[in-house]
């Protein structure tokens, strides 16, 4: 068998990098306060970062920096001021595209790995073994290349060369995400991190001779969102992209909450590592594997470019919005006996509550309502998901207190000692109209 393959999730901040770890990644990619493609991400400060990779290496998973950005004149002075920062404070590997960011890198942190972005459109194998002779250990494949051409790159390039490969998430619709339509739109430039995704906008075509009179773009009637593509998933097919020789499977993502990045990672961990201890068991539990990738924010599936080129059924024609079938609610922050003095907390207890699991609570920074007496999911990093009641929570002034309305509160929750630190707490769309309606009708 083919060696195993990396997996590398996406982290948009420091707790997401945390449950990036926790959930199952081989490696995590990150970006700092500028010079990356996503402007409207959290990001990392230095000190973040510092942090993020101090816990990643711990826990034996490596962290690469984005610095992808394609650099103006402008751009460059400040480049060799932020690679001398990286220098000192030690990522695995910086991802860049551009030619002149580079050359700064190279010549400032000699010692740190480049990896080359896709943004520098990798559809050849001439062009990763230009990379490599230049310095590269790494280069991210185009999204357009087929599992056939990603075998032919392989079988074409040093075997020291590494091949990444984006496997599940949004798609561009430019090619290698090299997209112009922003900064025409809206003066902000996807390739200097300020993408204002106007491929998800709807459409409509006006002709010159008649101002203010619309007519939608249609295609087959089923819509007008033209430039609007699935998103990747190819959970289905870990064993032809094993085959196919690629050596980290991506992640998309640095804008995604904590439940996504939690829910795809430990999909894809589950998927390679069953598959790794036995092609039958990966076959056996590829409808769990599914299932779980259909629980976080999505649009719909394709497999992209894989198996060639895209048909018009890789668009979506009458939405630009997501699945959203479960709720982020937070992340266990830390485990302990209830901090409230009061003696007769335990009266207020949601009923059923014991001894044994009356003061063992569980902290999170609330992130949806809910309420006490709902039904959740514990989502644990093994592949569980424990469902428990709710039985009692509380805010961060020791009060008990029916449900948690506001996003950013402070809340302990009675989970009968079912949770754990960085366990991702979730809970079904169905499950909250219900209690909705019930509570409705008690009133």
């Amino acid at each position: 068998m083919t060696r195993k393959p990396e997996l590398l999730a996406p982290a948009g901040s420091l707790p997401v990098l945390k449950t990036a770890v926790r959930y199952g990644a081989d490696a995590v990619y990150i970006g700092g306060d500028a010079f990356g493609l996503r402007a409207g991400a959290q990001n990392f400060s230095p000190d973040e970062m510092r942090e993020g990779i101090a816990f990643a290496h711990a826990h034996g998973v490596k962290v690469y920096v984005t610095a992808n950005i394609l650099a103006h004149n402008r751009d460059l002075a400040a480049a060799e001021a932020y690679f001398q920062e990286l220098k000192a404070i030690g990522p695995d590997a910086l991802i860049i595209s551009d030619p002149g960011m580079f050359t700064i890198a190279r010549r400032v942190c000699p010692e740190i790995d480049i990896h080359i972005s896709t943004q520098a459109n990798n559809t050849n194998y001439e062009t990763y073994r230009f990379w490599q002779e230049l310095g590269a250990k790494r280069a991210v494949s185009a999204r357009e290349l087929s599992l056939d051409e990603l075998k032919e790159v392989r079988a074409q390039i040093p075997c020291q060369m590494e091949i990444e490969t984006f496997v599940h998430g949004a798609m561009c619709i430019s090619y290698s995400g090299r997209c112009l339509l922003s900064a025409f739109l809206t003066g902000r430039d996807a390739n200097q991190g300020s993408c204002t995704h106007p491929c998800r906008w709807n459409y409509t075509l006006m002709e010159e001779k008649r101002p203010g009179e619309y007519f939608p773009v249609e295609e087959n009637e089923r819509g007008t969102y033209i430039f609007n593509s699935k998103d990747l998933c190819m959970i289905g097919h870990i064993p032809e992209l094993c085959e196919a020789g690629i050596d980290s499977f991506k992640i998309e993502g640095r804008m995604k909450t904590a439940l996504y990045v939690a829910t795809v990672t430990r999909a894809y961990r589950r998927a390679i590592d069953d598959y790794f201890t036995d092609p039958a068991l990966y076959e056996s539990n590829r409808d769990w594997y599914e299932a779980e990738v259909r629980k976080c924010t999505h649009r719909q599936y394709t497999t992209g470019f894989f198996f060639g080129k895209p048909s018009a059924e890789t668009q979506i024609y009458d939405s630009s919005t997501y699945i959203n079938d479960y709720v982020y609610l937070g992340s266990v922050e830390e485990t302990g006996n209830h901090p409230c003095s009061d003696s007769n907390a335990e009266t207020r207890l949601y009923p059923g509550n014991t001894e044994e699991t009356k003061n063992t609570l569980a902290r999170i920074t609330q992130k949806n309502k809910f309420a006490a007496g709902d039904s959740i999911e514990i989502m644990k990093p093994d592949g569980r998901n424990i469902r428990v009641t709710v039985r009692a929570m509380y805010n961060g002034n020791m009060e008990a207190v029916e449900s948690c309305p506001h996003a950013g509160e402070t809340i302990w929750l009675d989970l009968a000692g079912e949770a754990q630190a960085g366990d991702v707490l979730r809970m079904q769309k169905i499950a909250i109209l219900k209690n909705d309606q019930e509570k409705t009708n008690d009133n």
